[in-house]
């Protein structure tokens, strides 16, 4: 019998109500009915307990969140970036490399993906002007780089974007030194004289990271959206004409729809066939 794989969701949310982990642990328990691989997944409240897992699990979501991604005297933060450099430091060993131990896989999204930036050191986090909430589209940085985690999706393809806070300035010589991949930036905006924000990176053949959120479904974003307090802002920030379009956009097949259906799926297949390729060598 199979052992079951490990998974581990670190819950960024410091017990702030939300629906991304409803949405994560869905596409984790669809993935494992779909390909039918006994999963054992465990969450740690990291931020409000924090709860960090050791480098016994075999894949890790840590997900997005709410508050500020620059640096604090939280006390989870020390430990969440060790936990970090030793998945990386892991995957680099010589345990790994003589096939005595695989390789660890981390799915980075929006709050975890700015707090891992800046740790790398890949460029500046700083607060955006005024908050990006909705439906946008992405745009793919470099043409000749083929990202197989987007193989399925258009360009640019349609993300959920909610986030106080980007990151920005790449940092070239740091990129460089760590063979970090830098792949989508927020959509174009002529009229606007800001740079804009990268919205995905691969840092390694393990890691990879969106300052979107993947998982979002279009149940999570109707119900917000149709909070008094939300449609309120957006209308007020966009206008009620972008309001309708943004819930227009969520019954798209071509959208948000698609893009759940396809990043994070992507990912754990892609972890999972690695992992079981590799205990079957070793």
């Amino acid at each position: 019998m199979q052992k079951p794989l490990k998974i581990a969701i670190l819950d960024m949310y410091n017990n702030v109500p939300g629906e991304g982990m409803r949405c994560i642990v869905n596409l984790v328990n669809e993935f494992q009915e779909r390909e039918q691989i006994p999963v054992d997944t465990t969450i740690f409240n990291v931020r409000a307990n924090n709860e960090i897992p050791d480098l016994s699990f075999d894949i890790f979501i840590s997900t997005g969140g709410p508050g500020s991604p620059l640096e604090s005297e939280d006390a989870w933060e020390k430990p969440y970036f060790e936990f970090i450099d030793a998945l990386f430091a892991h995957n680099n060993s010589e345990e790994v490399k003589s096939g005595e131990s695989t390789k660890k896989y981390l799915f980075l999204i929006c709050h975890s993906f700015q707090l891992v930036s800046r740790h790398l050191g890949i460029g500046k986090v700083t607060r955006r002007r005024g908050t990006s909430f909705g439906v946008f589209p992405v745009n793919q940085i470099d043409k000749g780089i083929k990202e197989e985690l987007f193989e399925g999706l258009p360009e640019p393809f349609y993300v959920v974007d909610s986030r106080d806070y980007q990151l920005v300035s790449p940092n070239k010589k740091r990129i460089k030194e760590l063979g970090v991949t830098l792949l989508r930036m927020e959509k174009e905006r002529p009229h606007v004289n800001l740079e804009r924000a990268i919205m995905a990176i691969r840092y390694s053949q393990e890691v990879f990271g969106t300052q979107f959120h993947p998982e979002a479904d279009a149940i999570g974003m109707l119900k917000l959206l149709s909070t008094d307090e939300k449609k309120k802002a957006v209308i007020k920030t966009h206008g009620l004409e972008k309001y309708n379009d943004m819930i227009d956009k969520l019954d798209d097949p071509d959208k948000i729809l698609l893009t759940e259906s396809i990043i994070i799926p992507k990912f754990l297949k892609k972890a999972t066939t690695s992992i079981l390729q590799a205990e079957l060598v070793s």
